[in-house]
């Protein structure tokens, strides 16, 4: 099993012909756009103002060590495919396949879930007048597979447009909390609502269904930090700038999250958010009936789709990279390898990524209502994502000493509580916080979903290998 130090060098002979497009920035940005979801504002105003005392906890026991983790991975290992190389070096090549592959997995289910959050947000930018349209049962797939096709092509030409896409995203999502801080506010001022405390807290019940939105805001809300590193090869001194926009990102992701989730408590009835588009729904309120200014709120929800937009870039480039990086192995084909004689993209793997991408996002949407196709996805797509978050942590804890630098007491401390609320959310998550028809067929959705991935996984690596070395046989020949 290779060490930290012989990892790197064998990857950094595969990266070095790649572009290196993203500084530190870009990267800063690109962390608040990935990290700071548009939906888990509504999901954590469910908890009223205990929401203030959930965020904290959560920050506490996941979004800290997560970062602390990251910062000290990223550090010995400033790789292309970030948490797949850590995993491999910890773990093995199994280990580090199957870590990859939930990675990737998750990134899948969720791109296609921003094919329908994009779809929902565009209609409340085109508002009540064209109800006809978004309400038509051919809009959502329509638009929701457009926006796949789209980020394929850009894609193709590499992180050249994407940086420009996830920059711009980022900022976009900036002045949108900036707004949706700002409203509450202004509807105090006009006697919309009596008052407002946006640090108020109180304690929520531990309920199985709190715990279930704790896990959320958690690993669900907070998690993120890692995925800039598969990127790594493409940035410019990743070891320095990768760790740097982790410290500089997190204390203005923390504020955004707690004061917007105050927002949308002060705002919207508890009974009544919408969990697929929360701010734009809270925006629209907010600024009903003020004439002129009721034109700012399609203004700021055009900038949540800029937003969403350049996160669907980013979460696209970090899941072509992936099948590379595997193929750079020889778990995967070859094929996954070629890039664009021009552009310096996994082409092959960008094409198969659109395609699949595409499925999903049509696939879940059929049989079912948009807030349930929309919490199946997310829900599977977040147990993937604990999944991989269970071996990240789990890195420092049992896999220490093939690392170049044993981990400090205090790391390994914070890995525990890391590991803890990935156990956590993946054992809740497979069940709704939604009113669905039948809760028991909305869990064996998720569980099938990721039992035959991971089986999936557990094939294609075995066929992978035996491939390799049936190859290996040919050449010595």
């Amino acid at each position: 099993m290779s060490t930290s130090t012989d990892r790197v060098r064998d990857v950094e002979q595969h990266t070095a012909g790649l572009r290196k497009e993203l500084g530190l920035p870009t990267l800063v940005l690109t962390q608040i756009m990935f990290i700071v979801g548009s939906g888990w504002v509504g999901t954590a105003a469910k908890l009223g103002t205990g929401h203030v005392v959930f965020w904290l906890a959560a920050m506490a026991l996941y979004y800290i060590p997560q970062a602390a983790v990251v910062i000290y991975l990223n550090r010995l290992m400033p790789l292309e495919g970030g948490l797949y190389q850590w995993a491999t070096v910890g773990f093995g090549e199994f280990g580090g396949f199957l870590t990859a592959w939930n990675l990737w997995a998750f990134a899948i289910l969720i791109l296609a879930t921003f094919g329908v959050m994009m779809a929902t947000n565009l209609s409340y930018l085109v508002g009540a007048g064209a109800v006809w349209m978004t309400g038509a049962a051919w809009y959502t797939p329509v638009v929701s597979a457009t926006m796949v096709v789209a980020i394929t092509i850009l894609a193709l030409f590499g992180l050249r447009i994407g940086k420009w896409m996830q920059s711009i995203g980022g900022a976009a999502q900036l002045l949108t909390y900036v707004a949706l801080i700002i409203v509450p506010f202004m509807a105090l001022a006009r006697g919309q609502i009596k008052e407002f405390h946006p640090f108020a807290a109180s304690l929520p019940p531990l309920t199985a269904l709190n715990l279930n939105l704790l896990g959320k805001m958690a690993l669900g809300a907070l998690s993120g930090f890692e995925y800039v590193a598969i990127l790594a090869g493409e940035c410019k001194n990743p070891a320095r700038t990768i760790g740097r926009s982790v410290v500089i990102a997190s204390p203005i992701i923390a504020l955004m999250f707690i004061m917007g989730t105050s927002t949308v408590v002060a705002i919207v009835p508890k009974d009544k958010i919408d969990l697929v588009s929360p701010i734009p729904q809270t925006l629209t309120m907010a600024f009903s009936g003020m004439g002129a200014a009721s034109i700012i709120a399609p203004l700021l929800i055009g900038l949540l789709l800029l937003r969403q937009i350049g996160n669907v870039s980013l979460m696209f480039a970090g899941t072509t990279r992936l099948p590379m990086v595997a193929g750079w192995d020889g778990i995967l084909p070859k094929w996954f390898t070629r890039l664009h004689p021009r552009y310096l993209t996994p082409v092959n793997s960008i094409l198969f990524v659109g395609g699949l991408t595409l499925a999903f996002t049509l696939a879940g949407q059929v049989g079912v209502g948009l807030q349930e196709a929309f919490q199946v996805l997310e829900n599977a797509g977040g147990i993937f994502y604990a999944f991989a978050y269970i071996s990240l942590f789990a890195i420092p804890l049992f896999a220490a000493r093939r690392l170049a630098e044993r981990p400090p007491l205090w790391l390994k401390g914070a890995a525990v509580a890391g590991l803890g609320m990935s156990v956590l959310y993946s054992v809740l998550s497979i069940f709704p916080i939604i009113d669905v028809p039948d809760w028991r067929t909305f869990s064996a959705k998720i569980v099938a979903v990721l039992v035959g991935a991971n089986l999936a996984g557990v094939a294609i690596f075995v066929l992978g290998r035996r491939r390799a070395s049936r190859l290996a046989v040919v050449a010595a020949d």
